[in-house]
């Protein structure tokens, strides 16, 4: 296995850690993956999800509390509806990451 493929694997088990009804940051989950201040390797990992890979890929979200997905996009739409169907309240295409924030202890310090 490469490095690259490690890391992602790093990046997945984290992914998998979020919890339902809450949301996390390519950069949150960078950071408590060990990569910190890499969101785009986050990025990079969801793109890369093998088929049939079970990840809850709709709870990570930019860091201004949207998808980063195109607007209108199915993609968008999905993710969306999946937020919502979990309880997560989103007001004009947004977030409060205050109060749907993924808050593991390891960085619940860095993030109140």
């Amino acid at each position: 296995m490469g490095k690259l493929q490690e890391d992602f694997e790093k990046i997945w088990a984290t992914i998998r850690r979020v919890p339902l009804g809450r949301v996390a940051t390519y950069g949150q989950i960078a950071a408590e993956s060990g990569f910190v201040k890499r969101p785009r390797l986050t990025a990079q990992a969801l793109a890369h999800v093998p088929p049939g890979m079970e990840i809850p890929w709709h709870r990570i979200i930019n860091a201004q509390g949207k998808s980063s997905l195109p607007e209108g996009s199915r993609g968008n739409r999905e993710q969306l509806k999946r937020l919502k169907n979990e309880g997560v309240k989103i007001v004009k295409g947004k977030i409060d990451l205050e109060v749907y924030r993924w808050r593991p202890r390891s960085l619940a310090p860095l993030l109140d």
